[in-house]
C-alpha cells in the first residue's frame, strides 16, 4: 500500500514539472502576431540640402551689358531711353535696302540678312571671315566702287562689313568695359541697332591700313575721294561730320552704308543724313 502511494506521488510531481516547462517555453518565445513590424520613415531633405542642378538650368554668368541694362528689344540704359524720349521701334521690313537702323529703330530679334556673299575686294586681313560678307547687291556695288577708286589711283581696303548680333554684342560689351557706356554709345551700337547687322554697311580704309576706323582717316586722300564719289555707287557716308545730334554717333568717314543709287545721290546732293531723308525724329539731343 505504501508503495502504491509513493508511486502516485511521483507521477503527480512529474506532471507538475512537465506543465511548468511548457508554460515557460510559451512565455519566453514571442509570437509573430504580437511583434509590430519596424517601419522606416524617409527623411525629407532640408532647405540646406544641396540638390544637383540640371544642365539646362545652369545659371548664365552676368555680362557687362546686363549691368547697365542694355537689352536689344528695349534698347535702354539704366531704364532710360537712349534717344530723345521716343520708345524704340522694331523695324517691320528689315530686308529693305533703304532700311533705317539707329538708336530709335531696332532690327527684329535674331534677324539675319539673306544672300550674304564675299565681295571680291581686298581687306586689311587675309582670312575668309564672316566680317568680309555683304548682301549681294551691296557686294556688287562695293566691287564697282573699289574699281572706280583704283582708276583714280586711290587704293581702298575693307576693314569690317557684316556682323552677327552675337558679334556686335561682344564688341559693344568690350567698349563698355573700356570706356563706359555713355562714351561707348557715341561710336558703337547696342546689339540689334547696328547697321553692320544688316549686311549693307562696311568700314573701309586706305591702302596702307594705317588709319583703319580711326579719326585720322578723315584727313586722307582716300576719305576725300569717298566723300565725293560714294553716291555714284549707291553708298552714303552714314555718320557725317557735324551731324552727331541727329545720327547719335560721332563723325565716321570710313563707315559706308549702301542705300541704292537714287537715294544715295539725293542725300549727297542735299547733304542729308538718312534720318533727315526719312524725316525721322533725331535720336539724340
Amino acid at each position: 500500500m505504501r508503495q502504491i502511494i509513493t508511486l502516485l506521488m511521483s507521477m503527480s510531481l512529474c506532471i507538475l514539472l512537465l506543465t511548468g516547462c511548457g508554460e515557460n517555453n510559451a512565455t519566453n518565445t514571442p509570437s509573430n502576431e504580437n511583434v509590430e513590424p519596424i517601419v522606416t520613415t524617409p527623411v525629407e531633405p532640408t532647405e540646406e540640402a544641396v540638390l544637383p542642378v540640371e544642365e539646362d538650368e545652369q545659371p548664365e554668368p552676368p555680362s557687362a551689358v546686363e549691368e547697365v541694362v542694355v537689352d536689344r528689344s528695349e534698347a535702354t540704359v539704366e531704364e532710360k531711353p537712349i534717344n530723345n524720349g521716343d520708345s524704340v521701334q522694331v523695324i517691320g521690313e528689315p530686308e529693305a535696302i533703304s532700311v533705317l537702323v539707329n538708336k530709335q529703330y531696332s532690327l527684329p530679334k535674331d534677324y539675319k540678312p539673306d544672300e550674304l556673299v564675299y565681295p571680291n575686294i581686298d581687306f586689311i586681313f587675309s582670312e575668309k571671315l564672316d566680317k568680309r560678307k555683304l548682301r549681294k547687291e551691296a557686294a556688287e556695288a562695293i566691287e564697282a566702287m573699289f574699281a572706280g577708286a583704283a582708276e583714280d589711283q586711290i587704293v581702298l581696303l575693307g576693314v569690317s562689313a557684316y556682323r552677327s548680333n552675337a558679334t556686335q554684342k561682344a564688341l559693344f560689351e568690350r567698349y563698355v568695359k573700356r570706356d563706359g557706356v555713355e562714351k561707348a554709345m557715341t561710336y558703337s551700337a547696342v546689339p540689334g541697332h547696328s547697321e553692320h547687322e544688316t549686311g549693307l554697311a562696311i568700314d573701309v580704309t586706305g591702302g596702307d591700313g594705317k588709319c583703319a576706323a580711326d579719326d585720322c582717316f578723315g584727313d586722307t586722300k582716300e576719305a576725300a575721294w569717298l566723300a565725293e564719289h560714294v553716291g555714284e555707287y549707291g553708298f552714303i557716308i552714314r555718320y557725317p561730320d557735324g551731324k552727331q545730334d541727329i545720327t547719335g554717333y560721332k563723325y565716321e568717314p570710313w563707315h559706308l552704308r549702301y542705300v541704292g543709287i537714287t537715294i544715295a545721290q539725293e542725300i549727297a546732293e542735299k547733304q542729308l543724313t538718312l534720318e533727315e531723308y526719312f524725316n525721322a525724329v533725331p535720336v539724340s539731343q
